[in-house]
């Protein structure tokens, strides 16, 4: 099967393979959604009947019309039996070992829903994950062509283990990324996905004119908070402030929220005008201090959209936040400074922020590479 990189290619790629292996004009491959109990579909291939979408938004059947994935399955497994595919067609019972009573609801809409795309047949594996229901994989035939046989069901269920290793592989790789770019306290993204997004961003700005900005946030009394109260009533705060600067990045729309590290957060927009940012920057401001822990948080703005000069890297738009923040914390002011919007050129923030670097010395802090 073909490579895939996430979870939803690795569902096509498998569905794909399958449909060609067994010579069915069609297929699919659904998820169980234990804690909703319904099947949703992730993919379908091959010749789509009316409604049928290759990726579907919100394809889902009840888990109770096709019990055999959540009832039939788990009972013969129980009794060491082995986990093999059945054969379906729209006018008979399925074939292989008969079902529970329970199961004939779902044989019966089976039957009926291959009437009523053309379908003559279908035959339905389990895909299984750790020991565990996670799906089914169900390839049709058109109708007139020939039923699949019992050869064809016991083939279909080895492709079906096939397809559940190379799904669980990319399900494992997709959690890792995720974990990667992740951080674990308050479930923003990390610095790392900062920088990734920002190169990306930067390259559009550069090809389109498209507008970035840079929210940078300095959540204040945080030591005090850990000091005096402890830290699990420190990271309480974190959580809270992270919550409360996804709230506002979801105001502008394809915004990343992110922590930065410490006690330090980010915003980054792409696309949004400047003022835009700046006005969700202001309401930050104010319901950061409308925490009952902390004591507000400085927020400093730097964005393409204002007069801040060629922004080349993507380390002098962080170094033009930092600045602007830097300030904000200095006058312990309650909305954002942004860079630029005082003198252009001779902004005290374009002019600190791109001054040389010192080494390191006294200073509060150097600014980000």
């Amino acid at each position: 099967m073909a490579t895939a990189h996430t979870p939803r290619e690795s569902a096509h790629a498998a569905a794909q393979g399958v449909r060609l292996a067994l010579g069915g004009s069609f297929a699919a491959i659904s998820a169980w959604e234990r804690d909703l109990g319904q099947l949703r579909v992730l993919v379908n291939v091959g010749e789509l009947a009316e409604g049928e979408q290759e990726f579907p938004d919100d394809e889902t059947y009840p888990v109770h019309e096709f019990p055999e994935i959540a009832g039939f399955l788990h009972e013969r497994w129980a009794d060491g039996g082995a986990l093999d595919a059945w054969v379906e067609t729209a006018e008979e019972s399925p074939g292989g070992p008969p079902a529970p009573a329970a199961s004939g609801l779902g044989n019966h809409r089976r039957a009926a829903a291959l009437h009523r795309r053309g379908r003559g047949c279908c035959v339905v594996a389990p895909i299984v994950l750790d020991g565990r229901a996670w799906g089914e994989l169900y390839v049709a035939r058109r109708a007139g062509e020939p039923v699949f046989s019992g050869g064809d069901a016991e083939f279909a269920t080895v492709l079906a283990a096939v397809a559940a290793a190379g799904i669980a592989q990319t399900e494992r790789l997709a959690e890792a990324r995720r974990l990667a770019f992740t951080d674990a306290l308050t479930g923003l993204a990390n610095r790392r996905a900062v920088d990734m997004r920002l190169d990306e961003a930067l390259e559009l700005h550069r090809a389109d004119a498209a507008v970035v900005s840079l929210v940078v946030c300095d959540l204040n009394g945080l030591k005090q908070v850990n000091d005096s109260c402890g830290h699990a009533v420190g990271d309480r705060l974190l959580e809270r402030f992270g919550s409360v600067l996804s709230l506002c990045g979801a105001m502008l729309p394809g915004t990343l929220a992110a922590r930065l590290g410490g006690d330090e957060f980010c915003l980054l927009a792409v696309g949004p005008a400047a003022d835009d940012v700046v006005d969700v920057a202001g309401e930050l401001c104010e319901r950061a201090g409308e925490l009952d822990l902390g004591e507000g948080v400085a927020v400093g703005v730097a964005s393409t959209g204002d007069p801040i000069g060629q922004v080349c890297s993507a380390r002098r738009l962080f170094r033009l936040a930092d600045a602007a923040q830097y300030r904000a914390k200095a006058a312990r002011a309650h909305k954002p400074v942004v860079a630029g919007r005082d003198g252009g050129a001779d902004d005290p923030v374009v002019r600190l922020a791109d001054a040389p670097e010192r080494r390191p010395g006294p200073e509060r802090r150097r600014f980000r590479r």
